[in-house]
């Protein structure tokens, strides 16, 4: 008899991992990104959505020395998701600046 895997829903991989308890309040308008404001990562707090991303062994690698350099070279001790997300906040603001000569831009079209 074949056994059926019950997988999660969308709405289970998509929720938010904290329950926001303000009874009646409005929900607040997504702000627009502004091209002049800097996008400034999250840094050391409890963050409230997750994302899965999938890496090679040598991008792991990759960034454990990153990290090991930063914390040996620099005394900055910081974690795998912090330097992601500092990564992923100097990326973004270079496609803010710089669009269509952003690296964003050049690395994903040279593919």
């Amino acid at each position: 008899m074949a056994r059926r895997v019950s997988l999660p829903t969308a709405d289970d991989l998509f929720r938010p991992t904290a329950v926001h308890a303000v009874p009646d309040a409005p929900e607040p308008a997504a702000p627009e990104p502004e091209a002049a404001t800097p996008l400034v990562p999250s840094g050391r707090v409890r963050h409230d959505e997750k994302m899965t991303v999938y890496v090679t062994s040598d991008e792991l690698l990759h960034i454990e020395h990153a990290r090991l350099s930063l914390r040996s070279a620099h005394g900055l001790a910081v974690d795998r998701g912090r330097l992601v997300r500092e990564a992923v906040a100097l990326v973004l603001a270079d496609f803010d600046a710089n669009g269509d000569d952003s690296v964003l831009v050049r690395r994903l079209t040279q593919e």
